[in-house]
């Protein structure tokens, strides 16, 4: 257990509330030279704290896991936020060897036929390369927000990744749809087209859908499965 990072925990949550956005992710930036990363979806989320990163070039990494799985909006989104911002988003990929041996093994479309098999593939190909993008950081920011999920609910803004031994923020915890899509049109940030589409929660392709009128925020993931069981790891609460 990482305690001299986790000490900074309640002065930073402290901080957090005070401060702007941009202001905050500054002091983070400053407070943790070449330790502060970003992780982007290229979700409605992702893009707001995106814009607020590039835009004022903040020296914050910005990283995204490509699943070889995404829909191709999410790779047009990608090269358009590129393209505005100038910037470069770094890619983390599944283990080649470990990917090639469970599709062998289970077919491409396993996650479908048991939890197991959906978790395995989700721990190739999200969850192993995520560690490889925290190693060496000592803070995670994410576009996590409470609306899309009740475990996220009773979320802090600033707290402690156990599995990830690092400091997470999560910025738009308590952000509203309403809030997010704002945003996005006040700034003209380019977002997935799918969000006009009834998707909310934008993940692989085989896994996600539109959610229907009245269903849970949740409900466009692995939608085959138990609501209880919707998470993928990369986001593991004690």
């Amino acid at each position: 257990m990482n305690t001299s990072l986790q000490t900074y925990i309640p002065e930073l949550t402290y901080q957090s509330s005070g401060l702007p956005l941009t202001e905050f992710l500054s002091l983070l930036a400053k407070q943790f030279p070449g330790q502060v990363t970003f992780s982007t979806s290229f979700s409605f989320e992702d893009q707001v704290i995106a814009h607020e990163i590039l835009s004022n070039s903040l020296p914050v990494s910005v990283f995204t896991l490509d699943t070889g799985r995404l829909f191709a909006e999410t790779y047009s989104v990608w090269s358009s936020t590129n393209a505005k911002y100038q910037s470069n988003v770094k890619a983390y990929y599944p283990d080649n060897a470990s990917l090639e041996a469970f599709v062998q093994e289970h077919g491409p479309n396993a996650f479908y036929e048991s939890v197991d098999h959906r978790k395995k593939c989700c721990f190739i190909r999200k969850v192993e390369p995520l560690k490889r993008a925290l190693k060496g950081n000592a803070i995670w920011i994410t576009g996590l927000r409470a609306e899309h999920s009740p475990d996220r609910n009773n979320l802090a803004t600033v707290e402690w990744d156990e599995g990830n031994q690092i400091i997470k923020y999560n910025p738009l915890l308590h952000w509203t749809t309403e809030q997010v899509r704002k945003y996005i049109d006040d700034n003209n940030v380019p977002y997935n087209p799918l969000h006009d589409k009834g998707f909310v929660s934008i993940g692989c392709a085989p896994c996600t859908r539109a959610i229907r009128p009245g269903e849970d925020f949740r409900a466009g993931r692995w939608w085959w499965e138990d609501a209880a069981k919707k998470e993928c790891g990369l986001h593991v609460h004690s």
